[in-house]
């Protein structure tokens, strides 16, 4: 774009002062640290000058590292599982239609291999989740849709409780034998389950020996089910979900393969500020696109029409513009646009420069010179994080620069390309255009991942067992 492109000089694709010299390649992490993952103060929380550990050394400046890790599922042996009660809180929030059937199936299948392993060695599995926002007992909310489903892909029958506490449950229980799985009913029907009430996480946890958390999108929750519980019963343990979701959001965005680029998407800047500030303390190129990028043509100067604009967050726009330019980050907005006359899937559109926006039409996607751009800068990564979409892909017309995102991810992944997906809408959008079997990881927590982009502590991860991990250099 003409003027936009001299308003946004700092925002092209300079070489970056944040190249590393070595671009060795990094053993896969299940290779590099088996059975365990990176505690988020050991991640995340490195730029103080805290141990890191990169490609399976540890940084300069001391021999030997312990780094703190959380015990996984598959630390526990045959002799500690088999007859042994295992409490798994998983996350089978699934959609279901009007007919209570299952439209997505991706969390049940997600949890599918931490319960076959426990069953596989003889344990008796109480399995545990929430669906919906239920106010107290709701019908709508049962879990017992789920069990046809759970049964099919466990290749056992399923048992249903009709609560998730008291003397029935516990007779349930006391009847299981080894291998089998009983599937509480919502927790969330109870309010002291959100509330992480003590006394109603020490019933959850009278029924267990053991505890599994391999709930990654409740992770974020101090509830009673994901924290409370974990006082109470020994050993408390990340299931396999939960350990890959951190091995890849945690370890991939903490010790990636160079150039890393995040890309960024959404309608805000608000929602998305502590990820963006984060993730410039540690990518190499940012691409910005969603609606939250007429925050930052008008912090430039731009006009912008219609376009949605947080009128509040013009000078933190600026700040971290500011902050990339220090940085030595590559931060690309997009070039041009994709108006609209009205917010609506049948409105009339057309392409614009970023600096030629006219008054009264919108921007509802990035337009194709801003495809091409992003494109030949994600070609030169070697991991690459997306967490939001890039217009208002919910419409077809205004889905495009989304799709293409998607498209150009795959095509990276398909190279080598460590390719992560941080939930929420852009999880739709790789399964809308059917390329998220071929995607490295695709999140199942949305407000989970973001809060782990953006450094946060998740009270369900803490509460787990921690291991050591002695790294020699």
């Amino acid at each position: 774009m003409a003027s936009a492109t001299s308003a946004a000089s700092s925002l092209s694709l300079l070489p970056s002062s944040r190249r590393h010299a070595s671009s060795s390649p990094r053993l896969p992490l299940s290779l590099r640290l088996p059975r365990t993952h990176l505690v988020q103060s050991l991640s995340l929380h490195v730029a103080a000058g805290a141990a890191r550990i990169v490609s399976g050394r540890a940084q300069r400046g001391s021999l030997r590292v312990v780094a703190m890790a959380k015990k996984s599922v598959s630390d526990l042996t045959l002799a500690e599982l088999e007859g042994k009660r295992v409490f798994v809180r998983a996350d089978l929030n699934v959609p279901l239609d009007e007919n209570q059937n299952i439209t997505d199936d991706t969390r049940i299948r997600a949890a599918v291999p931490t319960i076959k392993y426990l069953i596989s060695n003889g344990a008796k599995v109480i399995l545990s989740s929430h669906l919906g926002r239920p106010k107290g007992v709701t019908p709508k909310f049962s879990l017992s849709p789920l069990v046809p489903r759970l049964s099919e892909l466990l290749g056992i029958k399923v048992e249903k409780a009709d609560d998730c506490v008291g003397p029935e449950v516990e007779k349930l229980v006391s009847a299981l034998p080894n291998g089998s799985v009983l599937l509480l009913e919502n927790v969330r029907f109870y309010k002291e389950e959100e509330k992480n009430e003590p006394e109603f996480a020490k019933k959850l946890a009278s029924l267990a020996d053991l505890y599994v958390n391999d709930a990654f999108g409740t992770a974020h929750r101090a509830h009673a089910s994901t924290e409370g519980v974990t006082k109470f019963l020994k050993p408390s343990v990340a299931g396999f979900l939960l350990q890959k979701e951190l091995d890849y959001l945690v370890g991939a965005v903490s010790s990636p393969k160079r150039p890393f680029a995040a890309i960024v998407g959404g309608s805000k800047v608000s929602s998305k500020i502590g990820v963006i500030e984060s993730l410039l303390e540690k990518c190499d190129i940012l691409l910005l696109g969603g609606g939250m990028i007429f925050t930052f043509y008008k912090a430039q100067g731009l006009s912008v029409g219609s376009s949605l604009v947080e009128e509040d967050k013009l000078d933190l726009a600026t700040s971290l513009m500011a902050k990339a330019k220090e940085k030595g980050v590559s931060l690309l907005l997009p070039t041009d646009v994709v108006v609209a006359d009205k917010f609506a899937a049948d409105a009339e559109s057309k392409i614009v420069p970023a600096s030629a926006i006219p008054d009264g039409w919108m921007g509802l996607d990035i337009g194709p010179d801003s495809i091409k751009t992003f494109n030949d800068a994600l070609e030169t990564t070697k991991t690459v994080i997306w967490n939001g979409p890039m217009g208002v892909f919910e419409f077809d017309q205004f889905a495009t620069g989304t799709e293409a995102v998607a498209k150009k991810l795959a095509e990276l992944s398909g190279k080598g390309v460590t390719t992560i997906i941080g939930g929420g809408d852009s999880v739709a959008a790789v399964e809308k255009v059917g390329v998220a079997n071929v995607m490295s990881h695709i999140s199942t927590g949305g407000g989970a991942s973001l809060e782990l982009l953006e450094g946060k502590e998740l009270p369900g991860v803490n509460a787990l067992d921690e291991a050591s991990v002695s790294v020699a250099v």
